[in-house]
């Protein structure tokens, strides 16, 4: 099957991403955001293409859009297609450019969100424009979904849609979003495509530890910052042990396959020293997969005290805590352990780990379509070690994946370019992208 986007197509998916770049949809955090802007944006190119979107609302000014295109085949199982409208903050004076800005410089966008992802909902919408042009259905029902609050905690974007709006996704088996299917340089001359088939599970905890308050001078051994110090190291030297879910074994098979190296014993989760060592032989590719063998629990914050003579009754820290598929037990026994008897703790915010089958219909023609652009590359299952909206999704048995794909240069450090300074995608990623995505939408 040949290119079939029209040239139009391609100088749209980088108009729209440079538009709604500038659009500033900054989440702070505490319902700090207003994404109706490039809601009403979308919105409009999508009904210009001949859909209905429908912009919904929990808060006002926090703005999801979603709309449905009919495919040719009734008895099928329809396929979500999301993208999340708001962007983390941006100090514009570390930036090289405005971070909302969205010039288009030496073949690249520039722009917070250019990568994280609002790039990937311009692909959305140059696709559907492109095929209302061609006169083109999809085989199955696409439902198309731009939310808010994907950047905290979705309780205005995806979560307040599927538990407030579920019958926009009637038929939804699958859902794609952010991320995967972006170049990945191994040093060795090798372009890996990592497609995300797994998401570990969030653990935002509240730490609390309660003592005696008094002077700074006397001696209290009932030390709140104390008793919550030392839960916070215990909790930052802890060495989680080895957990491989199916994806990551996926992962490890395929890589290991790839670079010719043995899996029988480094994948057996009894033998942690076998799967560290197989890392190593693996290089930069590792990391792919080092985040997702085992859970995590980062200390990130702490609060306590007034002024320094006076030791407080309270203190607080928060830690980040993620958790894999089918461990969240686990996990909670181990904090109960690590934390103590001084010191409580509490979700602060929790979501579901994923796990979606690497062997499907779905990921093989995500598979395909990446192979059909880019067949120098190799397309390698992995779990995500952070979480997107299909955690939201996934409540209505929405199975999700991860595929925003993108062909990048070998200079390009595309992980630190996520909530980092300079956020940028280049033009011809952008043209691969939209390429890949409508192959494997018509596919689908």
């Amino acid at each position: 099957m040949a290119d079939q986007l029209d040239a139009q197509a391609l100088d749209e998916v980088v108009t729209f991403t440079s538009d709604l770049i500038r659009i500033d949809t900054t989440n702070r955090g505490g319902g700090d955001c207003r994404e109706r802007p490039a809601a009403e944006y979308a919105a409009a190119l999508l009904a210009q293409a001949g859909t209905e979107p429908v912009l919904l609302e929990r808060t006002e000014g926090r703005t999801n859009v979603v709309a449905r295109i009919e495919g040719t085949d009734p008895a099928a199982d329809a396929l979500l297609l999301h993208g999340h409208l708001d962007v983390v903050p941006a100090e514009a004076a570390d930036w090289s450019v405005h971070p909302f800005s969205g010039e288009i410089r030496d073949g690249v966008v520039w722009g917070r969100g250019a990568v994280d992802m609002k790039n990937m909902d311009a692909m959305i919408l140059a696709v559907v424009r492109a095929w209302a042009r061609q006169g083109v259905r999809p085989r199955r029902d696409v439902v198309i979904a731009f939310t808010a609050d994907e950047e905290a905690s979705a309780e205005d974007g995806s979560g307040f849609l599927a538990d407030r709006h579920a019958a926009l996704f009637e038929g939804c088996t699958e859902g794609v979003g952010e991320s995967g299917a972006f170049t990945f340089h191994d040093g060795a001359g090798r372009q890996l495509y990592p497609i995300a088939a797994g998401e570990r599970g969030t653990a935002w905890l509240k730490l609390t530890a309660r003592g005696r308050a008094g002077h700074g001078s006397k001696v209290n051994r009932d030390n709140a910052v104390t008793r919550l110090a030392a839960a916070l190291g215990r909790i930052g030297a802890h060495q989680w042990p080895l957990r491989l879910t199916p994806t990551v074994r996926a992962a490890l098979a395929e890589l290991a396959a790839l670079y010719g190296l043995e899996t029988v014993g480094p994948v057996d989760p009894r033998d942690p020293e076998g799967t560290d060592a197989l890392l190593d032989k693996l290089g930069p590719a590792a990391a792919l997969v080092e985040a997702t063998v085992r859970n995590s629990a980062n200390p990130t914050m702490m609060q306590a005290g007034y002024k320094v003579n006076v030791i407080p009754g309270e203190a607080v820290a928060y830690v980040d805590g993620r958790f894999l598929p089918g461990t969240e037990d686990e996990f909670r026994a181990t904090l109960d352990r690590l934390t103590g008897p001084d010191v409580e703790w509490e979700f602060h915010h929790r979501e579901v780990a994923l796990q979606a089958p690497v062997d499907s219909p779905v990921f093989a023609r995500m598979r395909a379509a990446v192979e059909a652009f880019a067949p120098e590359g190799h397309v390698v299952p992995y779990c995500m070690s952070g979480g997107t909206d299909a955690k939201q999704f996934s409540r209505l048995g929405i199975t999700g994946y991860g595929f925003s794909p993108l062909k990048l240069p070998e200079d390009l450090d595309y992980q630190a370019l996520f909530h980092g300074v300079d956020e940028r995608v280049p033009v011809e990623a952008l043209h691969f992208g939209v390429r890949v995505l409508d192959r494997f939408l018509r596919t689908a």
